[in-house]
């Protein structure tokens, strides 16, 4: 038996060197092994720049080379993603010596989205297709489907993404071809912890997973690791080694979880969705409460639920699975004048990070979050300006800068700029000290909890607007009390640090606030009325001598 056709391993093996890679790596070959060997529905989980798709290519050029009958679609997240597989597997066709015999001939497809190879018989459907897990399946017929990172962080970030997905990837069922041998073959890398690649092995497939390190708790991937990964286990080796050190060491490791955070690392390379820890992700959004707010006053009272009939079904929800926004339950009919607003700067240089803002406003002992938003250009003219309109526009009376960055720095260069524009009181006395991850779930989680944290709707709209990494609702789902956690977090620190600004007055009853307010105004009546019966005389005096 032809030896190369008899395993998959060889033939990988001739690609890398055709491409001048140095040898699989030991991932790469069990890879390639369990392509070869795995079930007719399997997905291969594996983390980011370990080759999959490169290993996947290459298996899809071994299977015409056993078979030139076989029809195979590639489906992507987008359109260009899946182009790019079928371009690189057509190039291995046409400039690999193994595989010339493939070539299309004359007068058979031959585009770099759906070519024919030279053995092929006629047929309606070409030997390989490419294909947008958005673009058009009906009416394709393969007898592999390679769905290649299908979930993107783009169309998986809200529940309502992630149920299309779902219902796109159904269709895979009608496209493929009745027959004993045809496959469905998964690839990616989860992009949330509701990924849709958790929700496979319900309808049937099985999930194999090779994180980049070996798993403290290897019992969260719920036997679904690879057998390999086991096996380094078994042998002793400590937790955390790198699964690949050919592909990527400790050190290049420790290099991207810093650059990802701790739980993006744990999502793109160690492949853990787990949450099997309810106090993981403190901050939840169905303990806000979510409003249209005016700029100058809001209800005297109002209250919070979690009511069903009061969710929010018209607004972009970046939430872990069943979290939702709630409209308040009850609101009183008087409205009053905001006591107080601040805002709160996060300064940042030129880079990845941003300069993030959150104006902040009180009464009666609620927070109401009016805006939040961020500027990439550090501390330039045009952000100092912009945040001095905001402070107007949103009549803040007290400016808190981090005063972490620049030793102060950012505080003189807009002092002049904010006395232009809107003169108020600038501090940023006030140093955060301590881990920052666990200072902002301290100063959020209590204050949510009680449900003394009202969001502007249409905050939330414009917040979604934004890069999903820079979404203060992303950042607020994903923070978690570990070191590192997330990638992004500079407008949840500005809000957290606006909020602390308001706690020394959250102990305030924001019942007795609310009676306060209603004795207030019926004493404001009492004296109109007065004053218009009785010239000259106080309330009290009058109605003594009553």
């Amino acid at each position: 038996m032809d030896p190369i056709k008899a395993d998959f391993r060889n033939f990988l093996f001739l690609v890398w060197q055709h491409l001048n890679l140095p040898d699989p790596t030991p991932v790469q070959y069990d890879i390639a092994q369990y392509l070869q060997h795995g079930p007719k529905r399997m997905m291969i989980q594996a983390f980011r720049g370990v080759g999959k798709s490169y290993v996947t290519s290459a298996f899809v050029c071994w299977l015409l080379y056993c078979d030139p009958q076989l029809n195979i679609l590639v489906v992507s997240a987008s359109k260009d993603r899946s182009d790019h597989f079928s371009i690189f597997t057509k190039r291995l066709i046409e400039e690999m010596p193994l595989l010339q015999h493939l070539k299309p001939r004359p007068g058979q497809r031959d585009s770099n989205v759906a070519f024919d190879v030279a053995p092929a018989r006629n047929s309606h459907s070409p030997s390989v297709k490419s294909v947008g897990i958005t673009g058009q399946l009906t009416g394709s017929r393969a007898d592999v489907i390679v769905a290649d990172d299908i979930e993107s962080l783009n169309n998986s970030l809200t529940q309502i993404m992630r149920d299309q997905l779902s219902e796109r990837v159904k269709e895979f069922d009608a496209v493929l071809k009745p027959l004993p041998t045809s496959r469905i073959i998964y690839l990616g890398t989860p992009q949330s912890e509701m990924s849709l690649y958790n929700a496979l092995p319900e309808r049937g497939y099985q999930l194999r997973i090779w994180p980049a390190r070996l798993p403290g708790e290897p019992e969260r991937y719920k036997g679904r690791l690879a057998p390999m990964i086991y096996g380094m286990i078994e042998q002793g080796i400590a937790a955390d080694s790198p699964t690949d050190p050919g592909r990527f060491n400790d050190e290049d490791l420790r290099e991207r979880q810093a650059s990802y955070g701790r739980s993006g690392f744990a999502l793109q390379f160690q492949l853990d969705t787990s949450l099997s820890d309810a106090d993981r992700y403190p901050l939840k959004l169905s303990d806000l409460i979510v409003m249209h707010l005016d700029p100058r006053m809001a209800p005297a009272k109002l209250v919070w639920c979690n009511d069903p009939d009061k969710m929010i079904q018209d607004l972009p929800m970046v939430g872990l699975a069943g979290d939702r926004y709630y409209r308040p339950m009850w609101t009183s009919n008087e409205m009053a004048d905001y006591t107080g607003s601040v805002m709160a700067i996060d300064p940042s240089g030129r880079g990845k990070d941003e300069t993030a803002y959150a104006v902040v406003k009180i009464l009666h002992g609620n927070l109401f979050v009016v805006d939040v938003g961020g500027f990439k250009d550090g501390y330039s003219e045009n952000v100092l300006k912009s945040l001095s309109v905001l402070a107007k526009k949103h009549n803040v009376n007290w400016v808190r800068v981090e005063p972490n960055f620049g030793d102060g720095m950012f505080t003189q260069l807009l002092r002049p700029v904010m006395s232009r524009i809107h003169p108020c009181t600038i501090n940023d006395e006030v140093r955060s000290n301590g881990q920052k991850e666990m200072r902002i779930a301290d100063t959020l989680e209590p204050v949510m909890n009680q449900h003394r944290l009202i969001f502007d709707a249409a905050l939330i709209k414009k917040d979604y607007e934004a890069d999903p990494q820079y979404q203060l609702m992303y950042q607020m789902t994903r923070l978690t009390r570990d070191r590192g956690a997330l990638r992004q977090d500079d407008r949840l620190d500005a809000l957290a640090q606006a909020v602390s600004y308001w706690v020394e007055h959250m102990s305030r009853d924001t019942e007795k606030a609310a009676v306060e307010h209603r004795e207030a105004l019926k004493d404001a009546e009492l004296r109109k009325f007065v004053e218009n019966c009785f010239p000259g005389r106080q309330p009290r005096d009058t109605f003594f001598s009553v």
